[in-house]
């Protein structure tokens, strides 16, 4: 669903640059994490599940917040296939940032281990206990890391180009404040 605003709505925004926060954090823990048998990777492993679920309940809300208020609609000019890969590429991230804390959340399940939020409190497991099923879901939570990383490079890729190659308002939509009106002037809507 497109809409006739140049940008998305406030809370968007907020929950968008969060989530980047977070998912960009939770990359770098997760490489230190597989990359160290210091006492580091019991502390990286804490930080790592319970953000993982908090990626979850973000996604969630993003996906919500898409649903209900939709994006505003990608410029007129824009080639065919330049909007095929954004609307392509905003389902590979829907489905990475809801996808990979449920694998993380299954795998940690075959395994028997706890996904401890916080002290006292640990999601319930999600799979019976499995050790060829685990095996599976950490080399699919691998693999699928390795693509959200690089899926994130292209987006950081097309946001620079959108910003300071075309100018054309689509970095502009997701910017933390925006600037200007954020009425479509009538000549300008895509139909």
């Amino acid at each position: 669903m497109t809409t006739g605003r140049r940008h998305f709505t406030a809370s968007q925004r907020l929950v968008h640059w969060l989530m980047a926060i977070c998912i960009l954090a939770m990359l770098f823990i997760g490489v230190g994490m597989v990359s160290t048998v210091m006492p580091k990777h019991l502390l990286l492993l804490a930080i790592h599940k319970p953000l993982g679920i908090a990626i979850l309940v973000l996604a969630l809300i993003r996906l919500g917040l898409r649903l209900r208020y939709g994006a505003p609609a990608l410029p007129a000019d824009l080639p065919e296939p330049m909007k095929l890969a954004a609307h392509l590429s905003h389902y590979a991230f829907y489905l990475l940032m809801i996808g990979m804390p449920l694998i993380g959340w299954g795998m940690l399940s075959a395994a028997a281990y706890p996904v401890v939020l916080f002290p006292g409190v640990a999601l319930p497991p999600i799979l019976p206990q499995s050790a060829g099923l685990h095996a599976l879901l950490w080399t699919a939570h691998v693999w699928l890391a390795f693509a959200f990383f690089a899926l994130i490079l292209l987006h950081v890729a097309a946001a620079l180009f959108h910003a300071l190659v075309r100018r054309d308002g689509v970095f502009a939509a997701m910017a933390p404040v925006p600037a200007g009106d954020d009425r479509v002037p009538a000549d300008q809507k895509a139909f």
